[in-house]
């Protein structure tokens, strides 16, 4: 018969899923066929992923995803310039062990922000730390650190999550503030992290976007050169859905 005192201690020290385990176990018979070390491996197993399930929950939340996107559900049917070799191959996340950046650009509702935020994801189930921002986001939230003297801590922290995701890059022209700001960003994590920019200019118009040449060369230096470039094409997927939504409420009317 199980000592429920070994429960319990399991349970204090925090190793719910091994009591769990443990108790079934004890409701199989055919298990106790099976040797100790067999036994004990499978509640190894059972506390192990039971951690690991909640440390890659933890990293996708902590991550700020816009969409829960995920490899899978991307449609490869459509032809948008990017294939599903493309997208398995980046999932894998070697482009972040090599310290490489993805540029993914395209009009808009063609599926960039869905692309990044499933390879994003990956990179979460592969226990890699990412963060997601809009890029006007990301502006407000280092003017927010700067009024409260925490800029040098937010910088540390974004020069060093291994994946950083920039969505909506090139809605408007930047500042000199805000160039100064993305210039120390990309110095920091040069050759040291990966960056995933999504926008629906191409790195080929980024130029129009800097209002000096020379801090437009050092960014782009430190983006483009080492970056898996993609332009998407074909029609708004936000539309199409938009419309699938609105004929499938008539219909139900």
């Amino acid at each position: 018969m199980l000592d429920k005192a070994t429960l319990n201690k399991l349970r204090e020290m925090k190793l719910s899923a091994m009591a769990e385990k443990l108790e079934w176990q004890q409701e199989q018979p055919d298990i106790q066929n099976l040797s100790f070390e067999e036994r004990f491996g499978m509640i190894v197993d059972a506390e192990w992923l039971e951690k690991h399930d909640r440390r890659i929950n933890r990293l996708i939340n902590k991550a700020n995803f816009r969409f829960p996107a995920t490899v899978k559900d991307i449609d490869y049917k459509l032809k948008r310039g990017v294939t599903k070799a493309d997208i398995l191959r980046l999932s894998s996340c070697l482009y972040i062990q090599k310290h490489q950046n993805i540029i993914l650009s395209g009009a808009t509702g063609v599926g960039k922000t869905y692309i990044a935020c499933a390879l994003g994801r990956s990179a979460c189930e592969q226990n890699i730390m990412v963060s997601y921002f809009r890029v006007a986001d990301l502006f407000l939230t280092l003017g927010e650190a700067r009024a409260i003297n925490s800029s040098a801590s937010l910088r540390k922290r974004l020069a060093s999550v291994p994946l950083l995701i920039l969505d909506d890059w090139g809605m408007k022209s930047f500042s000199m503030a805000e160039c100064y700001e993305i210039m120390e960003l990309v110095e920091l994590r040069y050759d040291r992290a990966s960056t995933l920019i999504s926008g629906q200019l191409p790195p080929t118009s980024w130029h129009e976007l800097f209002p000096d040449p020379t801090l437009a060369d050092a960014i782009m230096d430190r983006l483009v050169h080492n970056a898996h470039k993609f332009n998407l094409s074909g029609d708004s997927m936000r539309k199409a859905l938009a419309l699938k939504q609105f004929s499938d409420s008539n219909d139900n009317n």
